[in-house]
């Protein structure tokens, strides 16, 4: 068997690693004495955190990186667009429950 070794999708996957080892930190300083606590800034990280993945993943193993440019920019607003979906549910929700 011969397998091509390609640096950049090892570099890709670290880089993927360790932003999930990140949230799982993130995860586990929210945790007071075994009780969850809310937090703003835990929640938009994550979520910041899960939109770059997404992008990392679109351009590295879906290869958008090497589509055309409008493809390129149709996979951004993308996650633009799920980043304010996503941030604005959260604050609306947040301000309706207080």
């Amino acid at each position: 068997m011969n397998l091509a070794f390609n640096k950049r999708l090892l570099l890709v996957w670290l880089l993927l690693s360790s932003m999930t080892l990140g949230y799982l930190w993130l995860d586990h300083s929210a945790d007071q004495d075994g009780t969850l606590v809310a937090s703003t800034v835990v929640t938009v990280s994550v979520i910041v955190i899960a939109l770059v993945k997404v992008r990392i993943i679109f351009r590295e193993f879906m290869e958008v990186r090497q589509a055309p440019t409008a493809l390129c920019r149709l996979s951004d607003a993308w996650v633009v667009l799920m980043a304010a979906c996503l941030l604005g549910a959260y604050f609306i929700g947040t301000a309706v429950s207080n």
